[in-house]
C-alpha cells in the first residue's frame, strides 16, 4: 500500500478558483496540517472531512503564506524560515508536535524549497557546506546529504515529495539522483515487490 491518504483539494479558491500548488501553500506530517489564512471555509471543511480525526488542522495568519516553501519537517522536527512569525512557530509546534529550529541552507531562507526531510533522513541544498550538514544532522538527529533533483536543481522541495515509504520526483531526475534519494531516505530496502504494489495502488487511485 502507499501508506498515505490521498486527498484531492484546492487551496486559496479566492485567488482564481482554487490554487493547485498545494505543496507550496501548506505543510504537515502525521500529526497535523497547517494551511494559510486565505484557505476558504469550504476548503478547510473538505480537509477536515477527508483527514483522520487524529490529524489536527490549523489555519494560520502568516505574512510568509507559502508555508510549504518556508517550513521543512518530519514527524518530530521542523526547520523554518528565520523570519517566520513567533505566533506561527507556536502554532506549528503545537499542531505538528515538532521541535522547531530557525535555519538557513546555503544562505537560502526558503528551507522548505531547498530541503526534504522524513523520519529516515534528509536531503539539503547542494551548496550546503559539510560543516553545516554535520551540525544540522546532529541537531535534527538525522542523517543528511547534500544533493540535487531534476538534473541538477538545488530546489529539492520543489522537485521531490517523499515519506518513509515512497518518493516521487520530477521526470528530469537522473538515475544518480534517484539512487541518492533511495539511499538517504532508506527506500531501496523496501524491495521491488512493495514498489510494484505501491505503483499499482497509485495507478488504480488515479483511474478510478
Amino acid at each position: 500500500q502507499l501508506h498515505s491518504l490521498l486527498v484531492s483539494s484546492g487551496i486559496n479558491a479566492e485567488y482564481g478558483g482554487g490554487c493547485r500548488i498545494i505543496g507550496s501553500l501548506c505543510v504537515g506530517n502525521k500529526n497535523g496540517l497547517l494551511v494559510p489564512t486565505s484557505t476558504t471555509d469550504k476548503e478547510l471543511q473538505h480537509l477536515r472531512n477527508s483527514l483522520p480525526d487524529s490529524v489536527k488542522i490549523a489555519r494560520v495568519e502568516e505574512r510568509l503564506s507559502a508555508l510549504g516553501n518556508v517550513v521543512a519537517c518530519n514527524d518530530y522536527v521542523a526547520l523554518v524560515h528565520p523570519d517566520l512569525d513567533r505566533e506561527t512557530e507556536e502554532v506549528l509546534a503545537d499542531t505538528l508536535q515538532v521541535e522547531v529550529f530557525r535555519q538557513t541552507l546555503a544562505d537560502q531562507v526558503l528551507v522548505g524549497s531547498y530541503c526534504a526531510l522524513t523520519n529516515q533522513g534528509g536531503m539539503v541544498h547542494p551548496k550546503t557546506p559539510i560543516e553545516d550538514q554535520d551540525e544540522l544532522s546532529s541537531l535534527l538527529q538525522l542523517p543528511l546529504v547534500a544533493g540535487t533533483i531534476n538534473r541538477g536543481s538545488g530546489a529539492i522541495g520543489a522537485g521531490l515529495v517523499v515519506n518513509d515509504w515512497i518518493a516521487f520526483c520530477g521526470q528530469d531526475t537522473t538515475a544518480t539522483e534517484i539512487s541518492l534519494v533511495e539511499s538517504i531516505f532508506k527506500l531501496s530496502d523496501k524491495g521491488p515487490n512493495n514498489i510494484n504494489q505501491m505503483r499499482s495502488v497509485l495507478v488504480e487511485s488515479m483511474t478510478s
